[in-house]
């Protein structure tokens, strides 16, 4: 009897959109059960569709199932034929592939982990002094009528020697006067009437906001701790920024060029908040 081997990505890949198209499968150099199997002779076969295939390879881009589905939307208005929903793309994610090419197909998710993890709680020994809490802030940025409302962070690097502002603002230190220098030279760059506020947690960088606020005429307003939906903004674009720069990386080793590049990527996608438009196109919405 011959040796058994898995079918490849590849292989597999190509198998369903000849199944798809009705063409009979060529010859794969594998023991002849294993293509039998994956050729169609089982029920869950048949639900990976050339469109759910055509979908994940658009994972390569870093977007989410849901992004995907209403990504095509926007794109083919009139095309009824290029459709397909959340649901299926996690269906041929998870229901159809098996071993190897299970981990394979699930590596290009955003979370990779089956359940969430708890955090340890921790608390700081010296809080930020005079703070405005989050309750004060004016009902028009929970709402968003208004525009420049914005949410911030850190995303620590490795060994904690550098980090990167969730405003996308490299930072060679973290401590309080190199983070409000950082955030105050990036918000500058902005219309006068996109700089309304900064929200932001209890963290020890955000010590000098009153000289921030005094520097960029921008309130902060802090959210209670271990409270992240109060920033839901802030927690999905963490999530982003980190399949692009995963834990451990080294953020004083990463040029400015390439944080502008994911810059513009990040901002080219489309957002469910902003009806399926891109943070890039409601800016330029918002200027004309």
């Amino acid at each position: 009897m011959a040796h058994y081997h898995r079918l490849s990505l590849m292989e597999r890949e190509e198998l369903s959109r000849m199944l798809v198209t009705a063409h009979r499968p060529r010859p794969i150099r594998r023991y002849q059960p294993t293509t039998w199997r994956s050729a169609g002779h089982t029920s869950a076969a048949s639900l990976g569709s050339s469109r759910s295939s055509r979908a994940c390879g658009r994972r390569s881009s870093g977007c989410s199932p849901e992004q995907i589905a209403h990504g095509l939307r926007q794109r083919y208005p009139d095309d009824p034929t290029i459709r397909i929903s959340q649901k299926a793309i996690y269906t041929y994610l998870y229901v159809l592939p098996c071993g190897a090419f299970k981990r394979e197909l699930a590596r290009y998710l955003r979370r990779r982990h089956r359940f969430r993890r708890p955090r340890k709680v921790r608390r700081s020994s010296r809080p930020v002094q005079d703070i405005v809490r989050i309750d004060e802030r004016p009902k028009e940025v929970a709402d968003r009528t208004v525009p420049g409302h914005w949410e911030g962070d850190l995303l620590v690097g490795h060994a904690n020697a550098s980090a990167l502002g969730t405003l996308l603002v490299p930072l060679t230190a973290k401590d309080a006067a190199a983070v409000r220098r950082a955030f105050a030279r990036e918000v500058r760059t902005l219309p006068a009437q996109l700089r309304r506020s900064l929200t932001y947690g209890q963290g020890q960088e955000m010590r000098e906001h009153r000289l921030f606020t005094k520097e960029t005429k921008m309130r902060v307003y802090f959210v209670h701790p271990q409270c992240p939906w109060e920033r839901g903004t802030h927690e999905n674009a963490n999530g982003l920024l980190r399949q692009l720069f995963p834990a451990g990386t080294q953020f004083n080793r990463v040029s400015r060029r390439e944080i502008k590049r994911v810059q513009v990527l990040l901002n080219d996608r489309p957002w469910k908040i902003l009806n399926w438009h891109s943070p890039a196109h409601a800016f330029h919405h918002l200027l004309r």
